[in-house]
């Protein structure tokens, strides 16, 4: 493993509580596309799969909370942000199990070609991530509430902000697979949107 010091550092298919996370999924449903959702929602008790060949971003930070689902159950999530991303070939998928009728799996993709997926203020709550990653001018160990390289913590997230936390410059991220549990955005430009609703499981990983 290449030194810790600040400068370009390189990690592959770290443990996601060790690695900054990729910020790269689409909207659970159109309406993020035009502006950020309240941070105090309560999740679904589904997870979503997300995959993409590329993410470029600048100004971000990690840290880790607690997510809330409807029925009172909370979930540890590790929260990665983004002031801006641009984003490759971009899929996600979701699989609804409905009562008699079966599973029904939801997939959107975007950003293909030479338009990326574009988002302002990203941050995604995951709990399993794999990707090829290189973080310019990274640090390691800051206070969640003392991050300044990129957007902060998230406003009504359940996390301490005296707690662990890393931040980088910018980041890029390559052949990513990721399991979380929900994204908020200021801004998501989804080029070359697509949609598919299917009986049985179609996931994009």
């Amino acid at each position: 493993m290449e030194s810790l010091a600040r400068g370009g550092t390189r990690w592959k298919r770290f443990a996601v509580v060790m690695v900054p996370s990729v910020a790269a999924t689409a909207a659970i449903g159109v309406a993020l596309s035009q502006g950020a959702l309240a941070a105090s929602f309560s999740v679904s008790g589904q997870q979503f799969k997300v995959a993409t060949d590329r993410l470029d971003g600048t100004g971000f930070v990690q840290y880790g909370a607690i997510d809330a689902q409807k029925g009172g159950k909370q979930v540890p999530v590790a929260v990665s942000g983004f002031s801006n991303a641009k984003i490759k070939n971009l899929c996600q998928s979701v699989v609804v199990p409905v009562p008699v009728f079966g599973d029904v799996s939801m997939k959107l993709s975007a950003g293909g070609g030479d338009t990326p997926v574009e988002a302002k203020n990203l941050y995604i709550d995951l709990d399993q991530l794999s990707a090829d990653a290189t973080f310019n001018n990274i640090d390691i160990g800051v206070a969640a509430g003392s991050t300044t390289k990129g957007p902060g913590m998230h406003k009504g997230d359940k996390a301490d902000p005296g707690s662990f936390a890393q931040q980088a410059d910018s980041a890029t991220l390559t052949h990513v697979r990721q399991q979380a549990w929900a994204t908020t955005a200021g801004t998501f430009k989804l080029s070359g949107l697509k949609m598919s609703v299917a009986k049985g499981k179609s996931e994009c990983y």
